[in-house]
This record gives C-alpha cells, sequence and structure tokens, in this order.
C-alpha cells in the first residue's frame, strides 16, 4: 500500500483525541457545512496567500474528484488524463458519465508541454486532469507543462498534488500558478504526509468560483464533524507532521539505491514510494514478499512493481528480503 506508515506522534494524537471529545459534545447538532475552520487551517498551511475562500474540502480528495467531475463533466463531457496515473481518475469519469479520454506520454512517463497541448488541441475535452508527482510512477510534473495545459485548455485544468509534500525541497508546486487562472484547480489530500488515511480529509485550492460551483452538487453536511476536529487538530502541527516526510523521503532515496545496486532499475520519484524494473515474475516476488509479510504494489505492468517508503526498520526488512529473494528469481532479461 502506499499510506504513510509512520505512527501520529502522541502529543498530536492527544490533542486530536481532546478535539473529539469536544466535538461529541455538540454531535446532536449538524456539522459546520461551510466547514469555516478547517478551510481557515488548510488556507494557513497551504500559504501562497490563500484565502478560505480559496479552499474546499471533503471525505478524501477521491470525493474532491468526484464533486469536481459531477458539477464539470458528466453525460457529453470528457476529460482528459494520462495514463499510468491514478486509477480513481478514470473510475471517478465512469461513475460521473464523464468521457474519460487517455492520453499518451512521453518517454519515461514525463508529459512534456508540447505533448499535453497535443492531446488537448486533438480531444477538446472539458476537463484536463494531471497528476503532479504522478502515481505510479512518481514522475514529476513539470510547471511549465501545466502552464501549457492551462492556455490550450477551454475547460477547468485539475493537478492531483497527493504526494506533493515528498518532492524536494523549493520545487516550485501548482498552487504558485492559481493568481489569474479561474479554471485551475489544485487537489490535496491529508492521508499521505498527515499519514490521515482513515480520518478520510481531501480538499482543493481554486478560484472560489470553483467551490460555488461544487456547493450546487456536494451533499448537505458532507463533512461530520468528528472529521473537521481531527483535520483541524492535525494542521495545528503541521510542522511535527511533516517531520515525518523529511524520514520517508530519505528511506525512499535509500530504496532507490539499493535497489540500482541489486540490479534493478528504479525510477526517479517525488512520492513516498518507488516503481522499478526487472523483476523477472512480478508476481511470483509479490507471492514471495507476501510470504514474509512484507506487502508492496504488483500493479500489472510487465517486470515491474512498486513499493512504498516505511520506517527505517521496515525499509530494511523488505530491501534485505528483495535481495534475497532475487538471487532465487533472478533478474528480467
Amino acid at each position: 500500500m502506499n499510506e504513510n506508515t509512520h505512527p501520529i506522534p502522541e502529543d498530536v494524537a492527544t490533542h486530536i483525541v481532546q478535539s473529539l471529545a469536544q466535538a461529541v459534545l455538540n454531535i446532536n447538532r449538524y456539522p459546520d457545512r461551510e466547514f469555516t475552520e478547517l478551510r481557515v487551517g488548510l488556507a494557513g498551511y497551504l500559504g501562497h496567500d490563500l484565502s478560505p475562500d480559496h479552499i474546499w474540502a471533503a471525505n478524501g480528495s477521491n470525493e474532491i474528484l468526484q464533486q469536481l467531475m459531477q458539477a464539470f463533466g458528466g453525460p457529453g463531457r470528457s476529460i482528459l488524463g494520462f495514463p499510468p496515473t491514478y486509477s480513481m481518475h478514470s473510475i471517478i469519469a465512469s461513475g460521473t458519465g464523464t468521457k474519460w479520454i487517455p492520453g499518451v506520454r512521453d518517454d519515461d512517463f514525463v508529459i512534456s508541454p508540447s505533448t499535453v497541448v497535443d492531446w488537448i488541441e486533438r480531444t477538446d475535452p472539458d476537463i484536463v486532469i494531471l497528476c503532479s508527482p504522478n502515481n505510479p510512477t512518481g514522475t514529476a510534473l513539470s510547471i511549465e507543462t501545466i502552464e501549457a495545459a492551462y492556455s490550450a485548455a477551454r475547460g477547468i485544468v485539475i493537478v492531483d498534488e497527493a504526494y506533493a509534500e515528498f518532492a524536494p525541497m523549493g520545487e516550485p508546486t501548482a498552487l504558485t500558478l492559481l493568481p489569474g487562472r479561474p479554471r485551475l484547480v489544485v487537489s490535496r489530500t491529508m492521508s499521505k504526509a498527515f499519514a490521515f488515511a482513515g480520518a478520510r480529509v481531501g480538499y482543493l485550492a481554486a478560484d472560489p468560483a470553483i467551490s460555488d460551483a461544487i456547493r450546487l452538487v456536494r451533499l448537505p453536511y458532507h463533512l461530520s464533524s468528528f472529521t473537521q476536529a481531527a483535520a483541524v487538530a492535525a494542521l495545528a502541527h503541521a510542522d511535527e507532521m511533516l517531520a515525518m516526510v523529511e524520514d520517508i523521503a530519505r528511506q525512499r532515496d535509500r530504496i532507490i539505491d539499493r535497489l540500482a545496486e541489486i540490479g534493478y532499475r528504479p525510477w526517479p520519484s517525488w512520492s513516498n514510494f518507488v516503481l522499478f524494473d526487472g523483476v523477472a515474475d512480478p508476481h511470483a516476488m509479490f507471492e514471495a514478499l507476501l510470504a514474509r509479510g512484507i506487502i508492496i504494489r504488483d500493479l500489472g505492468m510487465p517486470h515491474r512493481l512498486r513499493v512504498s517508503a516505511g520506517t527505517e526498520a521496515e525499509t530494511t526488512i523488505f530491501l534485505d528480503a528483495i535481495a534475497e529473494l532475487t538471487l532465487e528469481f533472478g533478474l528480467a532479461s
């Protein structure tokens, strides 16, 4: 799997529990349907001169994407994406009656500005969705490609930044492009960097008009009081939570280095996982690791597997196991 495997720090967990206890005192009332305090917290966390009016939140980034496709997609409309990418993009498109158009990436899973413009001009989609960094490959997406996509598209452009916090420090995010681009949407999640996968908190940053459109399709009171309270408490400890990201990035880079030493080809990654080539029998390797209590991802890609970075101890267990199993299974020829 590709969640954050690090446990939430004890003081953060204590604050979250206290916030939930306070919320339960008013559980007989409906939650704040505008989740005002959470939007304030998310705007403060993202920075970039964003205000709460630029923020929308939902039960995980999947619901964010669903609401966007309900508002801007639907029957008779289309969305352009670039597989291999996050599998839920095409699934949510199907569920909302939005035609999925699979574009073709350049070599090494990259999408160049010229490639994205070519696909937009050829297919004229109502929505363009780009993943930065890409899931499942970890590939970086250049700011220039996002700018080119926005200039060429007539509809909204969604940049799915679920793993943005794992990118190298100082690299620009699509958030820097929001001023003056009312059709640009940046989707984020607290599942990865904040280890909040079970809490289901996703959000977006965009022109306030985007949130107004989503208000037309969202269910009433879609964010529970508990979800809001837990997320607000976690955001109050953002620095402490993001310290986990630094350790995960170190383990990711360690995986890349060691897999290359063993003889595999790990792909460059700006996320918390590593896709690697050279696996003689991906399914057999997956099963052999599973038998040792190690779960990675068999994506159905020939000679490729994907592994998420965990704690130092977890990473060591995986690297020792795959080195051992490579002697048994060999490498792809």
